[in-house]
């Protein structure tokens, strides 16, 4: 059987997120976890989340198969880049793409 391996003080990257209640027992190992090791939570987080699914055979044998499948279609507008732009455009202008708009219903 493979070990988690965690690498100590590196903690910097690209997240996304997601939300997810879990036990406390859990999130109180988890806080451990990431002291002894000198790293974020989220960092500790995302690597056991990491090795749980590299263990799971059958999800990896799923995930092969759908990964030819998941291209994204040149059609869907979240798949283009955003424009680049210089510093004082950034400071003058606000860009609607990095603002939010709140539901209510």
């Amino acid at each position: 059987m493979t070990r988690l391996k965690l690498i100590h003080g590196v903690s910097r990257i690209r997240r996304a997120k997601l939300q997810s209640s879990i036990d406390q027992t859990v999130a109180d190992d988890i806080e451990s976890l990431a002291q002894w090791s000198s790293n974020e939570t989220n960092y500790v987080i995302n690597e056991l989340l990491r090795f749980a699914l590299s263990q799971e055979e059958d999800f990896q044998k799923y995930k092969a198969t759908v990964a030819p499948d998941a291209a994204q279609p040149a059609n869907n507008p979240k798949a283009a880049p955003a424009p680049i732009r210089t510093v004082a455009e950034a400071a003058t202008k606000p860009d609607p793409s990095m603002t939010s708009t709140v539901v209510r219903g």
